[in-house]
């Protein structure tokens, strides 16, 4: 018998397949949003923030578009808008990477040959004349890129394509800082650390630590026995210390590696989902949690510090976890996946009860056929799993 049941209010399906999400600051958008976009409160104060998504059906026949969308959160309701307040199609051009410039608003795509900025305005309003858009220039027939990064300040962009190639770049002059041609195989995951001045660049087998005022490599990170590293980030610890970490996936599951920013030695490995591998990692801003997505959809919230599970959501998608990020304030996160939906997550705050759910709700399943499947970096949505497909 059909359920109809309906969705939770902090799920929605949004019709394309989702590779990226990250938050955007409210006054880098509100300005641009209109009543008929977005509903105030009634005192004038607004309890919204906004997220940005892309995806979409790449290249073939399904008739599913490839778009950037924007959504409103409702931190007082914790529920996601049911409808985008802007919509931007992107063609036949599949936005697979993304990143939001950290001070001047706006975002930086990466597309299947070359990388465009779009403005929040243009996305908004979905305005699709070609002045809206701009192809980068230095990053035009460069390839699919896997990872791009912003340092802290937005002075510097980092991008890393599937050929193993790594780009650094000044913003927004793009006076190149740094371009490996052979920095891996393939780049898969990319992080500045808080200070802006190193820059890891993940593939496999290993990771690459390099001074970026030196546009050298300094240290390697290699793998022990059967790991393979599949996101890094950089992030402070409780004593406001720099500290690395590198997911990684074994043949007992998904771990989290600990590095010592100092030595470049590891310091702690911990196995955090048992015979399940891990499809989607990040750190929240203040360094305090961890997010992990699985290939079955699970989403773990972890504390840093004593490396334990907080919280888990049992199918939180249909499929697996192909980015999440946390909120600024860390209160929050959003999870996307291949099933068309994003979920927002509530971080339980201390005291409360260890929490293990399961979703229901409904979804659309979208049928793919899976042509790359590589281990990658969410987010911006930066990520944890390099996964283009062609839908059937």
């Amino acid at each position: 018998m059909a359920s109809n049941q309906q969705p939770p209010s902090n799920l929605e399906t949004y019709g394309v397949p989702i590779y990226a999400v990250d938050w955007i600051l409210e006054e880098a958008v509100r300005s641009k949003i209109t009543k008929d976009q977005d509903d105030d409160d009634d005192d004038g104060s607004s309890s919204s923030s906004y997220i940005v998504l892309s995806g979409g059906g790449g290249e073939g026949r399904s008739g599913i578009p490839n778009v950037i969308l924007i959504c409103r959160v409702d931190l007082h309701t914790n529920s996601l808008s049911e409808q985008p307040i802007g919509r931007r199609v992107i063609g036949t051009d599949l936005p697979y990477r993304m990143a939001i410039h950290p001070r001047q608003g706006g975002l930086i795509c990466a597309l299947p040959n070359s990388c465009r900025l779009f403005d929040w305005e243009n996305i908004i309003e979905d305005d699709n004349e070609e002045e809206s858009e701009k192809v980068v220039k230095e990053l035009k027939d460069v390839g699919q890129q896997l990872s791009l990064s912003f340092n802290q300040d937005g002075t510097v962009l980092a991008t890393g394509a599937e050929d193993g190639t790594l780009r650094v770049f000044e913003w927004p002059s793009m006076k190149t800082l740094l371009n490996e041609s052979k920095a891996h195989a393939s780049v898969k995951s990319l992080t500045f650390s808080e200070s802006g001045k190193f820059l890891l660049s993940l593939g496999a087998p290993l990771c690459r630590v390099w001074d970026v005022n030196a546009s050298a490599a300094i240290a390697s990170l290699s793998k022990e026995k059967d790991e393979m590293f599949a996101s890094c980030r950089f992030s402070v610890d409780n004593s406001g210390s720099e500290v690395l970490y590198v997911a990684a996936n074994t043949e007992r599951g998904g771990s989290i590696i600990t590095w010592d920013t100092t030595s470049w030695r590891r310091r702690s490995s911990k196995l955090i989902k048992r015979n399940n591998s891990i499809s989607a990692f990040n750190v929240s801003a203040d360094g305090k949690l961890l997010a992990v997505g699985t290939l079955e959809g699970d989403v773990l919230i972890i504390d840093s510090t004593k490396m334990q599970t907080n919280q888990i959501v049992k199918k939180a998608h249909l499929g697996l976890v192909t980015a999440l990020t946390f909120s600024p304030d860390s209160r929050c996160l959003v999870s996307v996946s291949f099933d068309s939906r994003a979920r927002l997550t509530v971080i339980k705050q201390k005291g409360e009860k260890r929490m293990s759910s399961i979703s229901v709700g409904g979804g659309i399943v979208v049928c793919v056929g899976i042509r790359g499947f590589v281990l990658f970096d969410g987010g911006n949505g930066d990520h944890t799993l390099d996964i283009r497909k062609e839908s059937l």
